[in-house]
């Protein structure tokens, strides 16, 4: 089992800037892919970025330029990061962070809201 825990989201205006952290506890070893997902009012899920245990990034097109994803691999603990620049009120959403373990399991955080004020 991996424990996942997001810090970092608020309100924040137009072209302004959040960086979001996820702390991973539990089988850390285990971790292959870190992901961020967000989910805006009235719509599906959707997938932002993305690093593997190697460090290969990938990013989602609605935010490829302005957000950057980044790891901190530890012996007990790994952090996600995510640092959002220009912020628009269309990035407002839930962002949830997840991981996907060596055996393919998936595990999800309770998510941060981020808001952009319009």
């Amino acid at each position: 089992q991996v424990q996942l825990v997001e810090s970092g989201g608020g309100v924040v205006l137009p072209g302004g800037s959040l960086r979001l952290s996820c702390a991973a506890s539990g089988r850390v070893s285990a971790i292959a892919d870190m992901d961020w997902y967000r989910q805006a009012p009235g719509k599906q899920r959707e997938f932002i970025a993305s690093v593997t245990s190697q460090g290969s990034t990938k990013y989602a097109d609605s935010v490829k330029g302005r957000f950057f994803i980044s790891r901190d691999n530890a012996k007990d603990t790994v952090h996600l990061n995510l640092r959002m620049n220009i912020l628009q009120p269309e990035d407002t959403a839930v962002y949830y962070c997840s991981v996907t373990s060596s055996s393919s399991s998936r595990f999800w955080g309770q998510g941060t809201q981020v808001t952009v004020f319009s």
